[in-house]
């Protein structure tokens, strides 16, 4: 797991983490985010205007908090999707009948990405290096997946109340997503042979201290 990016919980970022992980960088703050959620808000207020400002509706709206951004750090998931259009990406809902989410529900281990969203939480899901990881930044770390259990994981993150949508596009590059060169494989593979020999032969060492201890006992223990 050497070289994945990974954010830890702070207050109530995960949004952010959820974001920055995803695209395994320090991409996105919360000013960056505020922004965007101010910028929506203000869309929502236009559209609710158009049906006129001394309408009851656009009086409920405007005394309404926005439902965006509060206090504790919390973001929406217009937000989310919003952050993620300036990479060029995109978010489908997992249980929808879009085609995207069809071929991901056929066969989760084909997409890149999942972004998980239960009441106030998001996390990430991610293909790295050809391995998934549970990006969770409630955890101390990335958690492996492995492909077999990943259908498995997202079954059960619906079934305890998750929303979860797939994430679509080219992510940018990333160290971690990088597949090893063919020299670096030889070199883990001499490292692990290099490994297998200082192991075999401190094992043929203790086994030779064993036997001279052995014949020694033996040679004590004989008659004078």
């Amino acid at each position: 797991m050497e070289g994945i990016f990974h954010e830890k919980q702070e207050g109530s970022l995960c949004a952010q983490h959820c974001l920055n992980v995803l695209l395994q960088g320090e991409y996105f703050t919360p000013v960056d985010l505020a922004a965007l959620a101010r910028q929506i808000d203000e869309q929502e207020r236009q559209t609710m205007a158009e049906g006129g400002v001394n309408s009851d509706d656009y009086r409920l709206f405007m005394h309404q908090p926005s439902g965006n951004l509060d206090d504790s750090g919390y973001f929406s998931v217009q937000v989310i999707a919003s952050a993620l259009k300036v990479w060029g990406l995109d978010i489908v809902p997992y249980s929808s009948s879009d085609p995207v989410a069809q071929a991901a529900q056929a066969d989760p281990t084909q997409q890149q990405a999942y972004i998980c969203n239960y009441k106030d939480h998001w996390f990430t899901v991610r293909r790295l290096g050809g391995h998934w990881f549970n990006l969770n930044s409630l955890l101390p770390g990335p958690e492996p997946i492995s492909s077999t259990y990943l259908a498995l994981f997202l079954v059960q993150l619906q079934q305890e109340g998750y929303s979860i949508f797939v994430v679509v596009g080219a992510l940018p590059e990333c160290q971690a997503d990088r597949a090893p060169t063919s020299e670096e494989r030889q070199l883990q593979e001499a490292l692990q042979k290099s490994l297998l020999d200082v192991t075999s032969q401190q094992q043929q060492q203790q086994l030779s201290e064993d036997e001279m201890l052995q014949a020694a006992l033996r040679l004590s223990m004989e008659p004078s």
